[in-house]
Formats: structure tokens, sequence, C-alpha cells
């Protein structure tokens, strides 16, 4: 038998607690369907014996911390609002969790649940995904972890986390399959209707620019850049607009953003050309030259390298039609 302790946090995503127990009670109802005996034993555990979320669920919990039976697996779902403030809240699952671990079990963390399982430590030196939209206050907070840009799923050595939103499910069919069969996990998928292979987020991000910094100079240029992406720049001329040498310029800008000048001006216009797929009609060559490209490899390379699909693949997925 298989324990499993899904944790129920302050500030967490209901659906995040309900859909793992609903999965592994799917996996002993088809491992019951084929002569086998059911092989998951699912309990939710918090800090108190009921906890409200989001002012509208009140969730009752099957064993409160201090008195939670020894798990194999521990699942920390996604957490909702202020990362830091919803850490702070349940900071009294850290010992707990760092213990449990000790003693042999696993842990997954799902979506940005990945912030609580970073403050026990566990992940310093490790590989973890988490939702795109927080990688950059996560990279600031934890910089210890080394976050992987685009996964779906991450697993180090029975430490275990997934990207964003639902992308948890195939965190969740990778330890059905791993705890029981290919079989088992693909009649979860088919029953859930989930991609049971999918293994980047990259398609589903929007990049913003990362500007939660308190450099002017670099600011300037990157509202410079989002406004004349389609034109040549050379980073000596953009220094020179903000009267810094190149080799400062460049410094600082990496500093700020997190990417090189280069990088940053690949991403917006790759942003660009998603927008451009998802709301025209128009065909890769004119959409390419539309964003400042005129190789058509490069723009596919580059393309297929941040996004995870080619340009055909995301305008048949995104294209709007009728």
């Amino acid at each position: 038998m298989k324990r499993i302790s899904i944790l129920v946090p302050e500030h967490a995503v209901m659906e995040a607690i309900a859909d793992p127990r609903y999965l592994f009670s799917m996996g002993n109802h088809f491992l019951v369907s084929q002569g086998k005996p059911a092989l998951f034993d699912t309990q939710l555990v918090g800090l108190r014996s009921e906890v409200r979320l989001d002012e509208v669920y009140t969730v009752h919990v099957d064993r409160v911390l201090t008195e939670a039976d020894h798990p194999d697996l521990i699942i920390i779902p996604a957490l909702f609002g202020d990362m830091p403030k919803a850490v702070a809240l349940n900071r009294a699952f850290v010992p707990w969790i760092q213990q449990q671990v000790e003693g042999g079990a696993e842990v997954a963390s799902l979506c940005v649940g990945a912030f609580l399982l970073a403050s026990t430590g566990l992940l310093n030196g490790r590989k973890c995904s988490t939702h795109w939209a927080y990688y950059q206050e996560f990279r600031d907070t934890y910089p210890e972890v080394d976050v992987q840009d685009g996964s779906i799923i991450t697993d180090e050595q029975g430490i275990y986390s997934s990207g964003g939103a639902n992308s948890y499910w195939n965190l969740l069919l990778y330890l059905l399959e791993k705890y029981t069969t290919r079989e088992i996990a693909i009649l979860a998928a088919k029953y859930f209707a989930i991609d049971i292979d999918r293994d980047n987020q990259s398609a589903f991000a929007i990049f913003t620019g990362q500007k939660d910094h308190r450099d002017p100079e670099i600011l300037k240029i990157q509202e410079y850049l989002e406004l004349n992406y389609t034109e040549k720049l050379a980073v000596g001329d953009l220094a020179k607009k903000v009267a810094l040498s190149r080799r400062s310029f460049e410094r600082r800008f990496k500093q700020a953003t997190g990417n090189t000048v280069l990088e940053y001006l690949q991403r917006i216009k790759i942003e660009a050309a998603k927008r451009n797929f998802e709301t025209s009609r128009k065909n890769i060559t004119e959409v390419m030259y539309d964003v400042g490209y005129s190789d058509t490899k490069a723009f596919r390379t580059l393309f297929k390298r941040i996004t995870g699909l080619t340009p055909i693949e995301y305008r048949n997925k995104y294209q709007k039609t009728g």
C-alpha cells in the first residue's frame, strides 16, 4: 500500500487538493477492475482539522499534522496569491516535510506549490519546475534552486515538481505510472482527457519582460526595444542612448532582466509573432517579416526553441477561426 499525504495548506488552490485525490482513487478503481488489489491510501493532512480556502471552501482534513501517518509520498498543492505570505502562513509544514523525506518519503509540488517545497531547502542544488509566470520571482526567492524554463515535470531522485496550472496532471500521471504500470496511466489519461506525454509549457508562456527592477536606464531601453523590435538594433547604439559603455550596459541589462540584450529582443519578436499567428490569417513568411526576420530557418529554429512548437504547429493550435 502506498500512503499519500496531500497537504491542505493555507492559501491552497482547491482543485490542486481534490484532483490528486481523485486521480489516485481512480487508479485504485482501475487496478481493482483488473483483478489487482487497490494500492493507494490517500489522506488530506492539515495544520488543523478544518481549513478555509478562498473564503469559499472548507476542507475537512483526514489527519492533522501531529497525527499524520508516515507517508510514502507527500503532495504539496498549488498556492494562491502572495507567495511569501502563503509560505509564511504554512511554515509549520516545513520541519514535518523535512523529517518525512529524511525517513524515506518522496515529495511532489504542484505548480507554485514549489515555493513551499523550496522553503524546506530540499530543492537546493536541484532542478525544479513551477508556473512560467513565477520563474523570476522563484529565482529571486530561491537562487540555490535550478529553475527549468518550460519544463512540465522534474524528477530529482524522489523530489518532483510540475509546471503551471493544469500541467500538474502530467506529474500526477507520471507518478501513477511509476507506482503502477504504463497501462494504468494511459487508462487514467484517457479517463481525464489528459495528454499523457506533454513535457513542455513554453507554448503557454506570455513574455511581458522582466521590469521589476530599479535600473531606470535599462527600463528605458526595454521600452525602446518593445516599440522598435522590427528595426536593426545594435547593442552599442542602445548603450549610447543611455550614456553607458557597451560593457557596462550589457552587464546591467543581464543583471536587471535575466537575459542578454539579444535574448530579450528575440523574446519580444517571438511574442509578437505568437500574437500575429493567433489573431491574423497571415502565413509564416509574412509573420516572419513582420517581426523583423528574413531568414526562414533561423526564425523557425528560434520559434521552436522558445515556444516548444514550430510556427505551423503554433498557428494551427491557436489561430483564430471562423
